[in-house]
Parts: structure tokens; C-alpha cells; sequence
């Protein structure tokens, strides 16, 4: 193999993993960082790093020219973009070429094309791979797109053509509220991609995402690695995907596997890509986008096939052949990927930024863990809030949510809020174990998720204070009070609300309030960090703290709006003297590559509005004012 050192032009859980391949093949590795993660795990892991700039991406991960210049002054051999950033910007793979470093991705002229939405989908109807109806020209006359929608029929699909990650995207469900959500689904698209351009689709109502892993070489050989089912997404980011898909049949998955084929060999392709398919309630499927390069969700292909995706990418762009043949290539098993995010479920998905205080997760057999972070590792308003990437695999589907659900509850993460307990209970859920799940089902609330504590997720908690404590009497300040044959008091907070419980302990078990009788078992588990707590109980995540008074008397009220994080105000819907109701939307602020609104939580008068459009600004600063109406 000629190439001996690969620079990362990536960051996080991606760049750990191509770190980990390359150590495998005995390639040097050098990473680059921005000012926020000069102690990032990647910068630890690779054999060189190169600081680009602060934490603006444009001086940083985004910057062709420092990316070059690091690679050139590291003697790098070829640059692996990961995904996202560079890896699917056609100037990067050129400039690369121009100076002799190798791209490890696909070729500019393949980028170009599957890089435009209406373009790709061109190409593939001409070369006769099933598309969904929709328009995809080049007038973007907010009429003409108004007519296309009305010819095409609602509920309509509105898709940034640059656009990924749901950025830009919107459903249409009545022809009134089309130029609306256009014009929302253009900002969007503008301020993520720099390009303002959309296609219209049919929109779907019970979609299924099904995906198939391709790989090319530059000797025209072409293979799938099987597909994969990313239909659980909440608001178009995938959070839980599957090798294979379950409930295809036979003569479905044959002709998406060829469709996947034709579809690569229809643009002269090279290196790791996916063709990913949104199939409808009566198995017929059409073509939705070509992404590219690797996926977050690659591990699962790999861990049916048995191969290294990192490798055969560093293989090919090494201008090596396919290692193996379409028939030397077989699954076995079922494999399960979930997406750890700081965020918080209960409140609209919100992102989490803070300290990682602890970061405990879970490594089995047949598991993987993907992550970029450590304990003492802080999630920052600059990037991607996603913690890790939990992997399993097993024999068959029902195993393999069953192990998942041993990882998770076995994992733990303090300092952030996250979305740990949220991916449980759709594990748990009849809609997954049954695969009814659809790319919608999550924002169309179908899927019931409210979780009630009960006394005997309190009484775990209790065991294990106890247990802690050795079963003696014993005081803390956080909570609890045990004086002699007292029973136990317990104070704490659960979804906003204060709970008291007295448990007194029994041979076989708890008494709560002098009422349930609770045993423990074997499966259930505690995590407890500071004043928060976390209960597994039945195979579902309860997540409490035991109160803080002090922090309660300072906490924000209906009088005013406040930013949530830091961003950057992109709408501002009010002005001072208007009257607005209860959930109407104020403004509208950009943060952590969400587009967040932020409503009234009452009826009110906007007394003072201290910002405005385009304005930066901080967490908590205040939004909006309000009085009595």
C-alpha cells in the first residue's frame, strides 16, 4: 500500500473511528482541531495533530486551504473527510488532486451531481430507477413551486437540493400554508448550505427508510453490502438504525439491491456511498438521495458482513480492487445502532450543552462504542451534540433489541441531559418490536412515550442508597432522612413536580407510603451521580434529582422569553404593544444547527423586544419581555 499517513479532516466520534482502522493497517494518522477541542480524544489518539484555527468552522473545519497546508506540512499521503464537513464538497476532492494528496471519498464529478437533489434525481430516472414524484426544475418562482405543489398534491415535501440532516425540509399539509413553510424551508437552507434552492416530492404518509450500502472501485466493479432500516428519526435525524431491514420481503429487497447497483453504476462511482430508498405501505420504494461517502450508520453493515467499510475506502483510494466479489458477501445476524445526543426529549429535543461530569458506557460482546468524548469532556454550542454511537449485534432481531437494552441500561451520562432513556422506550415500544415504525411516527406523537414513577422505581433507588450505606442509619443533606425505626423520607423531582415518599424496608422487600409493596429485582439498576438519579426498572429509564431549592427560586417565569443556549436570532415575529396568545411563536433563534422557536407561555403584551434579526447572543439572555394583557 503507497499510502502511509492519512490526515483526518474531521473531528470526533468519526475521526476515533478511522483512527482505529488505521492503527489496524499501521498508517500513520494526523488530526486537526479547532480551539475547542485542543484536548479532544481524536487530537490524543492520532500520531500528529494540527491546531486550524478557532472554533468559527470557516476558520476551522471547513478551511480547504489550512486543511491542505496541514497535510502538506505533515507529509500526509491522503486525507480522509469523514462525514459531514468536507466530505461531500466537490472543491476539496479537487484542490486535493491539484496538489497530489489523495481523497479518500468520491470523485468531484460524482459529488457534483449527487450533490444537487433536482440533479441526481434526473440522473436516475433516466437511468430508470424508481423515483417519487415531484419537481425538481431549476425555476424557483415562489408561484411556480406554489403550482408544482398543487399539481403534485398535498401533503408535500419540501427538500433543500443541498440540503441533509432535515435541514431545509418541511411538510406541506394544506395548500395555504405552502409559501410559509417555503419560505422557512429557503432561510434554512441558506443559512446551513448557502444555497437556497428546493425540490418539491410527493410527501408520503407512512414512510419507511430503507437504505443500501454500495461500494465502487476505479476498475468499475460495483457491490452492495446489504441494506439498512433508518425509518426511527425524529425531526429527519436518524437516532436508531438496523441491518437488515426487517419485514421486506424477499422479492423487495432483491430488486432495491438492484436498483442500489444500477444507481451507482450510473454515475461512474468510486469508493463508499449509500442509495437511500423511502418505501410506502404497499412495498413500492423510490429513490430519495445518494449520499456520498461513509454513513453515521455504516457500523451496522459492517457488523452483518464482517467488513471494514474504513479499510476497503483507504483500499480503493489507494486505487486497489474490490477485496471482495457481489457472492463473496453475506450477513448474518441482525445489527442495531442508536444515537446518544445531549439533548433533552421532554423538552422538544432541546440540545445540552455543559460538562460531562460522567460518561459510563457500556461495552459487551458483539458491542462497539463509537464516541468522541470522555468523562471531564464538555458538549459545546459548536458542533454536533451526539455523545456516541451504541452497536450491537446478535443472532437475530429479537436479541439483538434485547442486548441493546442491556447496553443502554447499563450506560449512563451526568452533566447534560440526554436522550439515553428516550431510545429505551422505543426499543420497548410494540410499534419497533413489531418494525411499524415510520420516519414520522416520532413527530406525529403515535408512539406512547409518557412514563409515570412509580413506587418501585423509587424503591430501587432507595435499595441502593441503602445499600451504599450498608443498611445503616444514616442522614444526608440531599434528600433523605432515616432516624432510628423511622421509615425513610424521600423528597425529589420528577418531569417539573415534587414528590414525598416514606419507605420503610421489609424483609422481602419496601413499603411505599404505608401502600405498595415493592420487591427488587435482578434487572434493575441505579445509577446515581451528585443529586441525580437514574433508575432502570422493567427495562425503561426513569431520570429524577433530589431537590435544590435554591436553584428553583431563580428559575426563569412566563414574564419573559430567554434564549436556551447561545445563537443567533433569525426572525423576530413581534413588536412592542402586541397582543399574543398562549404557544404563539415570538421569535425564532438558529442554535447548535437547530432552528428553534420559542413561544409565549401565556397570554400577554410584549413589553420591551431587546434584540433583533441577526443578532448573536447569549444563554439566558433575554428575548422578550411580556406584561398582562
Amino acid at each position: 500500500m503507497s499510502i502511509k499517513k492519512i490526515l483526518i479532516a474531521n473531528r470526533g466520534e468519526i475521526a476515533v473511528r478511522i483512527i482505529q482502522t488505521c492503527r489496524q493497517l499501521g498508517i500513520k494518522t494526523v488530526a486537526v482541531f479547532a480551539d475547542a477541542d485542543r484536548n479532544a480524544k481524536h487530537v490524543d489518539m492520532a500520531d500528529e495533530s494540527v491546531h486550524l484555527g478557532n472554533t468559527d468552522l470557516a476558520d476551522s473545519y471547513l478551511n480547504i486551504d489550512k486543511i491542505i497546508a496541514a497535510a502538506k506540512h505533515t507529509d500526509a499521503d491522503a486525507v480522509h473527510p469523514g462525514y459531514g464537513f468536507l466530505s461531500e464538497r466537490a472543491s476539496f476532492a479537487t484542490a486535493l488532486a491539484e496538489e497530489g494528496i489523495k481523497f479518500i471519498g468520491a470523485p468531484a464529478d460524482a459529488l457534483r451531481l449527487m450533490g444537487s437533489k433536482s440533479a441526481a434525481k434526473q440522473t436516475m430516472i433516466k437511468a430508470g430507477v424508481p423515483c417519487v414524484p415531484g419537481y425538481q426544475e431549476e425555476d424557483q418562482d415562489p408561484k411556480v413551486l406554489a403550482h408544482a405543489a398543487s399539481e403534485i398534491g398535498f401533503p408535500v415535501l419540501i427538500k433543500a437540493v443541498a440540503g441533509g440532516g432535515g435541514k431545509g425540509m418541511k411538510i406541506v399539509h394544506e395548500k395555504a400554508d405552502f409559501l410559509t413553510q417555503l419560505d422557512s424551508a429557503k432561510r434554512e437552507a441558506m443559512n446551513a448550505f448557502g444555497d437556497d434552492q428546493v425540490i418539491l416530492e410527493k410527501y408520503i404518509t407512512k414512510p419507511k427508510h430503507i437504505e443500501v450500502q454500495v461500494f465502487a472501485d476505479q476498475h468499475g466493479n460495483v457491490v452492495h453490502l446489504f441494506e439498512r432500516d433508518c425509518s426511527t428519526q425524529r425531526r429527519y435525524q436518524k437516532i436508531i438504525e438496523e441491518a437488515p431491514a426487517a419485514g421486506l420481503s424477499d422479492a423487495t429487497r432483491t430488486d432495491m439491491l438492484n436498483a442500489a447497483i444500477k444507481a451507482t453504476q450510473a454515475i461512474d462511482y468510486e469508493g463508499a456511498g449509500t442509495i437511500e430508498f423511502i418505501m410506502d405501505g404497499d412495498d413500492s420504494f423510490y429513490f430519495m438521495e445518494m449520499n456520498t461517502r461513509l454513513q453515521v450508520e455504516h457500523r451496522v453493515s459492517e457488523l452483518i458482513t464482517g467488513v471494514d467499510l474504513v479499510a476497503w475506502q483507504i483500499h480503493v483510494a489507494d486505487g486497489g480492487k474490490l477485496p471482495k466479489k457481489q457472492h463473496k458477501i453475506h450477513e448474518t445476524g441482525h445489527a442495531i445502532q442508536v444515537r446518544l445526543y445531549a439533548e433533552d426529549p421532554q423538552n422538544n429535543y432541546l440540545p445540552s450543552t455543559g460538562l460531562l461530569e460522567q460518561v459510563t458506557l457500556h461495552q459487551g460482546e458483539h458491542t462497539l462504542v463509537d464516541s468522541g468524548v470522555r468523562t471531564s469532556d464538555s458538549v459545546t454550542i459548536h458542533y454536533d451534540p451526539m455523545i456516541a454511537k451504541l452497536v450491537v449485534w446478535a443472532k437475530d432481531r429479537k436479541k439483538c433489541i434485547q442486548k441493546m437494552q442491556e447496553v443502554l441500561n447499563k450506560s449512563a451520562i451526568f452533566g447534560v441531559k440526554t436522550n439515553v432513556g428516550f431510545l429505551s422506550q422505543i426499543l420497548a415500544a410494540k410499534a419497533f418490536k413489531k418494525h411499524q415504525i415510520f420516519t414520522n411516527s416520532l413527530d406525529n406523537d403515535e408512539i406512547d412515550l409518557s412514563m409515570q414513577l412509580s413506587p418501585e422505581v423509587v424503591a430501587v433507588y432507595a435499595n441502593h442508597m441503602l445499600q451504599q450505606g450498608n443498611g445503616t442509619a444514616w442522614e444526608m443533606a440531599d434528600g433523605w432522612r432515616l432516624q432510628g425505626t423511622e421509615p425513610l423520607k424521600i423528597t425529589l423531582e420528577y418531569q417539573g413536580d415534587e414528590f414525598e415518599y416514606l419507605i420503610r424496608q421489609e424483609a422481602e422487600g419496601y413499603v411505599v407510603n404505608e401502600q405498595s409493596h415493592c420487591v427488587i429485582h435482578a434487572d434493575d439498576i441505579c445509577h446515581v451521580h451528585r443529586n441525580q438519579v437514574q433508575v432502570v426498572h422493567q427495562q425503561l429509564r426513569y431520570e429524577f434529582s433530589l431537590p435544590d431549592h435554591e436553584a428553583q427560586a431563580s428559575a426563569s417565569n412566563a414574564n419573559a422569553i430567554y434564549a436556551p443556549m447561545p445563537g443567533k436570532i433569525i426572525d423576530v415575529k413581534i413588536a412592542v404593544g402586541d397582543p399574543v396568545k398562549l404557544g404563539q411563536t415570538l421569535v425564532v433563534m438558529e442554535a447548535m444547527k437547530m432552528e428553534l422557536e420559542l413561544k409565549a407561555e401565556r397570554d400577554a403584551v410584549i413589553a420591551e423586544v431587546p434584540v433583533v434579526s441577526g443578532d448573536q447572543v447569549i444563554a439566558d439572555a433575554v428575548l422578550v419581555e411580556l406584561e398582562a394583557s
